[in-house]
């Protein structure tokens, strides 16, 4: 299993939500599983764009109709 940290970003606005990510995946170990938690909309975009220059494996997306979204984060090395 997976170890995982859950990353509180609700509340915060753009660029904050993918500021707060960079850093943490900068001090999280390879094989750890982050979960992201964000209500700013421009996340959900953002996000994953940014995953897709990095090593980091983004596993999946859930969205609720409040806007609000959840990521789960695999780290790499």
């Amino acid at each position: 299993m997976t170890d995982a940290t859950t990353l509180d970003l609700r509340g915060l606005r753009c660029p904050m939500p993918l500021l707060k990510l960079k850093q943490a995946l900068h001090k999280t170990e390879a094989g750890r599983r982050l979960i992201v938690l964000t209500t700013d909309s421009g996340a959900q975009r953002d996000i994953p764009a940014f995953l897709r220059h990095t090593s980091h494996q983004l596993v999946s997306l859930d969205t609720s109709p409040d806007g609000s979204a959840q990521f789960v984060i695999d780290a790499q090395g």
